[in-house]
């Protein structure tokens, strides 16, 4: 109470306010924000660095081990692989989790510099990132799950003997000779419609076996709904962090976007933009914002207010000493009583 009296009237619903709604005490002054911030751009940019590249090495680790075409090639490379298939899951995992340290970073250096971001977005923020960290492991160990079930038999197609072969015909009929034999080559002797149920009978009781995996569900649930989230948090911290200076409109509207690249499959993009603002942050690539220097928001012009700044004169109270001026007209309506007007140099 004995310091109640130094705060001035906004400064105590500031802090009213992060009481009530379970908001971050906000610092009351540019200097503590800038301080606070000072002290985790280090170790928040390493872990933007690290959780991008980690991830991306998982992405890659993943995408070498399991490359079959159909399912069942996708399982036989998995259980071939399955070190790599465990260590790109861990890996990835990881990754994600070290990136919602810098994705969290951002949404409360915007919050500090506007009261319109809204703090019941931080659950959103952090859950994707952590949903997904959690799902990039159970997907492998469901993989490696349904894998063993696959090959160990113990699963039965889920198409009968006699759907196969009514869609082995189908695709005979519908295919050239050339496109049927390439898609369904001889094994082990068998050719034609024979070699075409065998590989359909096989991709049946993968499919099965993916279906009955309960760790691929629960991963696949949690990578779904880590995926929407994650979109829904990039699109609002890239969205402020634009509009409070903090990131560019470049890196801000890719970082909007990034999230919807990754729902689609391009998960690399979104690692490298994680990437990229781990630099920025630690000051190894290029230097920050003025916004981050200056503890409050400054909006970067508009397309149209950057082209007008930049028709101003640099000096508009400046006079051109060299222009020259006419006198007025006389009474008569000529310049100087009846004699021809008379042109003068300005005095400066």
């Amino acid at each position: 109470m004995f310091a109640l009296h130094s705060l001035t009237r906004n400064q105590i619903w500031t802090f009213s306010r992060s009481a009530l709604i379970g908001d971050s005490v906000r610092p009351v002054s540019k200097s503590q924000i800038v301080a606070r911030e000072g002290q985790w751009f280090t170790r928040v940019g390493i872990a933007g660095v690290l959780g991008g590249v980690l991830a991306l090495i998982g992405f890659i680790l993943l995408q070498s081990a399991i490359g079959g075409d159909a399912n069942f090639e996708s399982l036989l490379e998995a259980d071939e692989n399955s070190g790599n298939v465990w260590l790109a899951g861990i890996l990835t995992g990881i990754g994600y989790f070290l990136v919602a340290a810098p994705l969290y970073f951002l949404f409360r250096a915007a919050q500090a510099r506007s009261e319109r971001v809204k703090n019941q977005m931080v659950g959103l923020v952090l859950l994707g990132p952590l949903l997904l960290g959690i799902s990039a492991p159970l997907i492998s160990g469901g993989t490696q799950e349904a894998a063993t079930s696959y090959i160990d038999g113990k699963v039965e197609p889920d198409k009968t003997a006699g759907e196969i072969k009514d869609e082995c015909a189908e695709d005979k009929e519908d295919k050239s000779a050339e496109d049927f034999e390439k898609d369904f080559p001889e094994v082990e002797g068998k050719t034609g419609l024979a070699a075409c149920e065998d590989k359909k009978t096989e991709e049946s009781k993968a499919s099965q076996a993916i279906k009955d995996s309960t760790l691929l569900k629960i991963g696949q649930f949690a990578g779904l709904a880590g995926g929407l989230s994650l979109v829904v948090g990039l699109l609002y911290v890239g969205l402020w962090t634009m509009r409070t200076g903090l990131l560019t409109r470049f890196w801000g509207s890719l970082g909007m976007a990034v999230g919807f690249a990754s729902i689609i499959g391009f998960s690399p993009l979104t690692f490298l933009w994680f990437i990229f603002v781990g630099l920025m942050l630690t000051g190894a690539m290029r230097g920050r914002p003025p916004a981050w220097e200056a503890g409050e928001a400054i909006p970067w012009p508009s397309p149209g207010e950057k082209a007008a700044e930049e028709l101003q004169p640099s000096d508009p109270d400046a006079i051109d000493v060299d222009s020259e001026e006419v006198d007025p007209p006389g009474p008569n309506g000529d310049g100087n009583g009846g004699e021809p007007p008379r042109k003068r140099k300005k005095r400066g």
